[in-house]
């Protein structure tokens, strides 16, 4: 494993519970930093902060009530923490079917996590990290908001909006030692395969000419970096991390 410079330093990871978060929260604290996950299951949330040892305190909350994020905010910063990093990863992939057949409670559903909780969190933490005139946002798209997989509109439109909004984030905060950057991951395998049909999860696979999925490692190996003081030069970017699939 590659050294990263996280020394002394405190990111927030929402969903960090398990999957792709807890691999980033993990790369962070090898990193020399320290972690708050921010994740709504509180008895997996308490499990990974045990797992993940000393320097890591969980935070329960539900990133789409404006409410929730707040209240985590000012409980994260109580604890004496400055957040230097922010890392959104909460997210859900909804249904697979198509878009006529799409339920509208599931679709809002969608929306409400995976973009409008998305901007919460970075609306809530800008604050502090403008006020310290630094920090770090990685936001945690997907290469289906480049492509648009099909039986996945809300997946694939809630993750085009994540890219925009960074590329906005990015661009209004470029005057400030605040950076904020996406990445782009073709399929990893996690737990949130649980919410996809076995056909879904092939056709993602036949879409990568590396012809695997990706590893939660990989993901944090360069969601990591963009979390360091190293990362200075470039803001509102997307990351691909596709195994080959994007071209653009």
């Amino acid at each position: 494993m590659n050294q990263l410079d996280f020394q002394d330093r405190h990111a927030i990871v929402t969903g960090g519970a398990a999957g792709l978060g807890y691999a980033i929260a993990q790369r962070l604290l090898a990193s020399g930093g320290s972690v708050t996950l921010w994740d709504r299951d509180q008895a997996q949330g308490r499990q990974a902060a045990d797992r993940l040892g000393a320097g890591c305190r969980y935070v329960q909350v539900d990133v789409a009530d404006e409410h929730s994020v707040r209240e985590a905010m000012q409980s994260t910063l109580r604890h004496g923490h400055r957040v230097d990093a922010l890392v959104n990863s909460a997210g859900i992939t909804g249904p697979n079917t198509k878009v006529w057949e799409y339920p509208v409670g599931s679709w809002r559903q969608v929306m409400d996590v995976n973009v409008t909780g998305l901007f919460l969190c970075c609306r809530e933490v800008v604050q502090a990290m403008r006020g310290a005139n630094y920090g770090r946002i990685v936001n945690i798209a997907s290469v289906a908001g480049k492509d648009g997989n099909p039986n996945a509109s809300a997946y694939s439109a809630s993750k085009a909006a994540v890219i925009a909004l960074t590329k906005s984030l990015g661009k209004e905060l470029a005057d400030t030692g605040v950076r904020v950057n996406c990445v782009t991951p073709a399929a990893v395998k996690t737990a949130i395969f649980d919410q996809m049909t076995e056909e879904h999860i092939q056709f993602m696979l036949s879409k990568i000419p590396m012809g695997r999925f990706g590893t939660p490692e990989e993901i944090a190996a360069l969601v990591g970096w963009l979390c360091t003081e190293e990362c200075s030069f470039s803001t509102g970017a997307v990351f691909d991390l596709s195994g080959g699939r994007s071209t653009y």
